[in-house]
């Protein structure tokens, strides 16, 4: 990328509602976050467009929809294998309800339409199904068939996706290839430290699972501001830099720690002409929605101040990969 391009403040949240959590968490034990994710989805945008903050949401393709009937007609013949059985959704179609009204976990037409409607919003896809790519049984033909039907729901709300995040951030070069085949141009890819670079999976031990938390508070892995990407083959990869934890109650004397670690990183990121990409899920908002919004308004107000002092830019994911095409075009030629 050319020497003194500004940096960039890269913001998605990955929107799931129950079909990312199904496989760990039930309505019973996890729908009041669940339904706090759906108060604060308006808030969120609410505050990005008081901000002009430019944000990727990566939604589940399932919650577009409207009906019972539309899902069902969406859901791809083609279907993941996974050994774990437990992990496919399309078992528990049967159980869905017939629409968002009787049923705020499985859809969430109406806050896809909010999204879309906000400027500077870029509605992009979490997959169809919540797939999991990384998972043994799966294939990338089932995978591309998974796609397509996100590509279809997208189009219903008027959209055609340009991003993708992969759940659990299973990313896999040959489902990457398949993505650039439906014509996405960018995708969050993992940081490039032995903690983040194989997403999280259901083997994970629990000492990494340890060291990611440790890594919110200290810089266990470094800098996490990133360089600009390079296109490959006409996908650019955005890599997240930092998840924004939820509040807890519990470390709330690290709170400082936390905010400072991001800012810190952000200020760096700036200083250098990098990107900094932070994510986190809206149900992760969910519970202590007050604390929580009060932490991202705190890395708001920073990337304010590092706008005003150093120029940093707020940017989509699909807005990041149209610069870096762009510049690779003019370098080609």
């Amino acid at each position: 990328m050319p020497i003194g391009r500004a940096g960039a403040f890269v913001f998605s949240l990955d929107f799931e509602l129950l079909w990312g959590v199904r496989d760990r968490h039930t309505v019973q034990s996890y729908g009041a976050q669940l339904l706090g994710a759906r108060a604060v989805v308006p808030r969120l945008l609410a505050l990005f467009a008081e901000r002009g903050v430019h944000a990727t949401w990566a939604t589940v393709g399932l919650l577009m929809c409207g009906t019972r009937e539309e899902m069902h007609a969406l859901c791809p013949a083609l279907r993941p294998t996974y050994l774990d059985t437990k992990l496919s959704p399309y078992a528990e179609l049967a159980n869905v309800g017939p629409d968002e009204a009787s049923d705020p976990y499985h859809f969430a037409r109406s806050l896809v339409e909010c999204v879309v409607a906000t400027p500077g919003q870029e509605l992009a896809t979490h997959t169809f199904s919540h797939y999991f790519c990384a998972e043994p049984g799966q294939t990338v033909e089932q995978f591309a068939a998974d796609l397509a039907q996100a590509v279809a729901a997208a189009r219903a709300v008027g959209v055609t996706l340009r991003s993708i995040v992969m759940p659990r951030n299973q990313v896999q070069p040959a489902h990457v290839a398949a993505c650039r085949a439906a014509g996405l141009v960018a995708y969050r890819g993992n940081l490039v430290h032995r903690y983040y670079q194989h997403g999280k999976l259901r083997t994970d031990r629990p000492l990494l699972r340890l060291a990611r938390l440790v890594d919110a508070y200290v810089p266990l892995s470094g800098h996490n501001g990133l360089a600009w990407p390079l296109a490959e083959g006409g996908v650019v990869n955005v890599p997240a830099s930092r998840f924004l934890r939820p509040y807890n109650p519990r470390a709330a004397f690290l709170e400082r720690w936390r905010l400072g670690r991001i800012t810190g990183d952000m200020t760096r990121a700036a200083q250098r002409g990098e990107l900094y990409h932070l994510w986190t899920h809206p149900h992760n908002l969910g519970a202590h929605q007050e604390e929580s919004l009060a932490a991202l308004g705190h890395a708001l107000d920073h990337y304010e101040r590092l706008r005003d002092t150093y120029g940093m830019r707020s940017l989509t994911m699909a807005e990041v990969a149209d610069e870096v095409l762009a510049c690779d075009g003019v370098n080609e030629t």
